[in-house]
């Protein structure tokens, strides 16, 4: 009996010390402020996923002052969500990165046209484009095409849409498109070029680290991969639930914005991380699309060599 007791004793004293083991700290940077586009990985703190993982995340959204990008080379992050082209142009740029998850299977972008026309029918246009890079398939496209279309650089609302000094603008399907249509503008499928319906389908959100930091903690980093899947699971099961969670993040940090266009967010963020093949949600970057995205971009010179899926991936 005494036996029992000790061993019993023992055990006990075991799960006191792993309750107490400290958490390991990851610090993740989404490419943009507060919203649905993020949701899974609000989802996975607040559900505790990552916890159950040993892991201490900390979630921090980029400043206007300091980009996310230069916070990721200087290792003032752990990780962050970067569309596929711009992951291929930071490799590219000589910063070798590694895609630990991938989240989008299809490309958001559209080109909305303020003319109730076919923007493949609108050559020479004058079209706002973001002054970030966020539409380097918007540039393939027209020059492959051979639109002519007259860029015009905005930063981030989209007044001159609006306002009509454009003919007409790129915009992502899951956040821009719905900010137009809840300015009461007539918005039809008609005057709507989607690139996931196209031969420019590259898609857009994967978790990247730079390759040396990955190589140092690359236990934490796939556990916080296999969280955040776990994340996006939950918020596809759970949409309203995890609205409220978004929400949540979306007072704390200030955002302008509302719950009905989040949902709407929320929707088409979980629609596009689809994969057409399967039909499933694959999470994982495909061969295929890097191999078109960097043919697109060497032919239009966004890029100055090839960037292949093995250097993206962890060998």
């Amino acid at each position: 009996m005494r036996k029992i007791v000790i061993v019993l004793m023992m055990l006990a004293g075991l799960a006191v010390a792993g309750k107490g083991r400290a958490q390991e700290r990851f610090v993740f940077m989404p490419q943009w402020t507060a919203q649905a586009q993020f949701a899974g990985y609000y989802v996975a703190l607040e559900k505790g996923f990552y916890k159950a993982e040993g892991l201490d995340v900390d979630i921090v959204h980029p400043s206007p002052t300091q980009s996310t990008l230069s916070r990721v080379q200087n290792d003032e992050v752990d990780a962050t969500t970067l569309q596929l082209c711009q992951a291929m142009k930071v490799v590219d740029g000589g910063v070798p990165l590694v895609n630990i998850l991938q989240t989008s299977m299809n490309s958001a972008l559209t080109i909305v046209s303020r003319r109730g026309m076919d923007p493949l029918k609108q050559k020479g246009a004058r079209v706002a484009i973001w002054s970030s890079d966020f539409a380097d398939m918007a540039l393939c496209m027209s020059a492959q095409e051979h639109l002519d279309y007259e860029w015009v650089k905005y930063a981030s609302t989209m007044n001159l849409f609006i306002k009509g000094a454009v003919d007409a603008a790129v915009a992502m399907s899951y956040n821009e498109f719905y900010q137009l249509a809840q300015t009461g503008l007539p918005v039809t499928e008609a005057c709507v070029y989607r690139f996931c319906d196209s031969d420019y389908n590259v898609p857009d959100d994967g978790i990247y680290m730079r390759r040396e930091l990955y190589e140092q903690k690359k236990e934490q980093a796939l556990k916080f991969a296999k969280a955040s899947r776990k994340g996006w699971e939950w918020a596809a099961a759970h949409p309203d639930e995890t609205l409220e969670i978004v929400m949540k993040y979306v007072r704390e940090n200030h955002i302008a914005t509302n719950s009905t266009l989040q949902k709407l967010m929320l929707a088409e963020v979980l629609r596009l991380q689809i994969d057409r093949e399967t039909g499933k949600r694959e999470f994982r970057l495909n061969p295929n699309m890097v191999l078109l995205a960097s043919n697109l971009m060497m032919r239009n010179h966004l890029l100055t060599h090839d960037v292949s899926y093995e250097q993206l991936i962890d060998h």
